[in-house]
């Protein structure tokens, strides 16, 4: 798939509240020489509808996505939850109609995430990185069960210059977020989160990464509220640093 043209899908919790990764994904393509565009278009995903059982207005959104992207090359998000969305969701939202069904497939088959492209698409581990400091990660939900993405940020992380990976306990245990189940089911939430952050402390690390901004901002939040020092940075930000200094 290299030198095909990259189109950036970017989760609505980025480009509402995080930029900064959206910006680190540029860099990145930017210093690899990858060809891409955003188009201006795009809404999100549907996703939170369809969470909360609102399947035609998610039919709605996943209608709208698929005729934005669907004559792109390529589509890469910074988000497993979006894309486990995309390739596993929309085929059942269209199940009954066999002409949004295959072209949900279409796009399905070549919408990926973040670090799945650069590892399993582009075979890269080592992107000119720095980083001096500890990292652990945080596997979340969808990336790891839904899409089987579980090595591809270890690879990248293991080779940033200067950065030390240490691995957490249940790394791949959830954090709480769970969208709106942290809004309906508070102190469950809560009492998972600072599970994850125990197991966070206790390796010790300046920083915490993953590939879901969502599950970041829940960690992130519960961090700042119970005092805590270590920094939250999505890993696209982490792979877009070449300075070795912490933001």
């Amino acid at each position: 798939m290299a030198g095909e043209k990259v189109s950036l899908f970017i989760q609505c919790l980025v480009d509402s509240m995080f930029p900064e990764t959206a910006e680190a994904m540029v860099a990145i393509f930017q210093r690899l020489d990858i060809p891409f565009d955003y188009p201006t278009q795009q809404t999100c995903c549907g996703q939170p509808a369809f969470n909360s059982g609102y399947r035609r207005d998610a039919a709605v959104a996943a209608k709208r996505f698929i005729e934005i992207f669907e004559n792109e090359d390529i589509i890469v998000c910074p988000s497993g939850s979006c894309v486990h969305m995309v390739r596993h969701h929309y085929p059942e939202l269209f199940s009954d109609d066999p002409e949004m069904l295959a072209r949900a497939q279409a796009v399905g088959k070549k919408t990926f995430e973040f670090t799945q492209y650069l590892v399993d698409e582009l075979h890269l581990a080592d992107i000119g990185a720095e980083f001096n400091g500890s990292v652990t990660y945080h596997d979340s939900c969808h990336l790891t069960r839904g899409l089987n993405i579980n090595s591809q940020p270890r690879t990248l992380l293991r080779h940033i210059n200067g950065l030390e990976f240490i691995e957490m306990k249940n790394s791949d245990t959830c954090c709480g977020f769970g969208g709106t189940f942290a809004m309906g089911y508070p102190d469950i939430s809560t009492a998972m989160v600072d599970d994850k952050i125990e197991n966070i402390l206790a390796t010790g690390a300046d920083v915490v990464t993953g590939c879901d901004i969502s599950c970041l901002m829940n960690i992130q939040g519960r961090l700042k509220r119970r005092g805590e020092k270590v920094e939250v940075i999505h890993i696209a930000e982490l792979l877009a640093n070449t300075s070795g200094g912490q933001s």
